[in-house]
């Protein structure tokens, strides 16, 4: 199928479908005229890769992840390689929830000195 086709069918951009191709995310064939061509199979990769986004993960480790990922909840296999990725995944997710807790905090704080309600 072609690159329109594989949107239309994924809901994702043909932009995104580029971009995932650059990262090593998507295989495309190359027909004759230089159209980009994809087998029927993209359609469950690019629905894993969506998936695995709306999960937070950057797409070097979607690129690792991929092979271990069974369909677009995600469910994954077992696969020793991936559980460290996973995990530093965790770790560098809840560093952020830190911060950002942390900073509504201190916005909290401000407010509550000013004498202005946290909600209206």
């Amino acid at each position: 199928m072609l690159i329109g086709e594989l949107a239309a069918r994924t809901g994702v951009s043909r932009r995104s479908l580029r971009y995932y191709e650059e990262q090593g995310l998507l295989t495309v064939l190359r027909g004759g005229n230089g159209y980009r061509e994809y087998e029927e199979s993209a359609v469950d990769t690019v629905r894993r890769i969506r998936a695995l986004l709306t999960a937070g993960l950057p797409t070097e480790t979607i690129r690792q992840a991929l092979p271990c990922v069974r369909n677009a909840t995600p469910r994954l296999e077992r696969c020793p390689e991936l559980v460290e990725v996973l995990r530093t995944e965790m770790g560098r997710m809840d560093a952020l929830a830190a911060e950002l807790t942390h900073s509504r905090d201190l916005i909290a704080r401000m407010l509550t000195d000013a004498g202005v309600p946290l909600r209206p």
